[in-house]
């Protein structure tokens, strides 16, 4: 017997697709409406700990709607996952406790005074394999999580986190590489972007000097 390790389980309400050896605490629930198939999927080995909840909402409003989580995946819990833009988690990676990933928002800039009555925004997240999302991070929409990362606990993820790169703060910055790779390219064309990565380059080499 494994302490306050969900059990194996065969099937879990809201769930389309779920591949063998999964572990779902009872707890975890799943929100969703409209009638679409394959909008859950889960690959062999996932384990979903206690009170997460996987966010759908309307599957039909969207072709983005879904959720995929790879293979040997482990959410831990009161995780929040939001798959109203799409969310397409990796194999093996590592989601903290309280984490929240966050495909969908609400526009503030345009229509009605009253937030709730204006349109749904949506982009989805990406998270590669074998990245780990540390406890209490959020990752807002639109964001790719790359091959490797990291995030830092507590960290407000609004932009990309490059393959091997470790994230931290609030908001996010690059602080520096896991594995003392160099640093990726910027694929932004704006000068400021530029001046940007240019000085978190350097911050980033400092930090890796002082730690030899």
């Amino acid at each position: 017997m494994l302490l306050g390790v969900p059990d194996f389980t065969l099937a879990h309400a809201g769930v389309d697709v779920l591949g063998a050896d999964c572990r779902i605490d009872p707890s975890v629930s799943v929100m969703r409406f409209g009638q679409r198939s394959g909008v859950l999927c889960l690959a062999d080995g996932v384990s979903l700990y206690s009170h997460t909840r996987l966010v759908l909402g309307d599957v039909v409003a969207d072709p983005l709607v879904g959720i995929r989580i790879g293979a040997r995946t482990i959410v831990n819990v009161g995780c929040y996952l939001s798959g109203e833009g799409g969310l397409d988690i990796g194999e093996d990676v590592l989601i903290g406790p309280h984490a929240k990933l966050l495909s969908a928002g609400h526009a503030i800039d345009e229509g009605d005074a009253i937030i709730a009555r204006n349109r749904i925004t949506r982009a989805k997240i990406t998270v590669e394999d074998g990245a780990w999302i540390g406890a209490g991070a959020i990752v807002l929409e639109g964001v790719t999580i790359g091959r490797g990362a990291v995030v830092a606990a507590g960290a407000l993820v609004r932009q990309d986190v490059p393959a091997g790169m470790v994230a931290a703060g609030m908001p996010a910055r690059l602080i520096r590489s896991r594995r003392g790779d160099a640093w990726p390219e910027p694929q932004a064309h704006s000068v400021g972007f530029l001046r940007v990565w240019s000085r978190l380059k350097s911050v980033g080499h400092g930090v890796l000097h002082r730690g030899r």
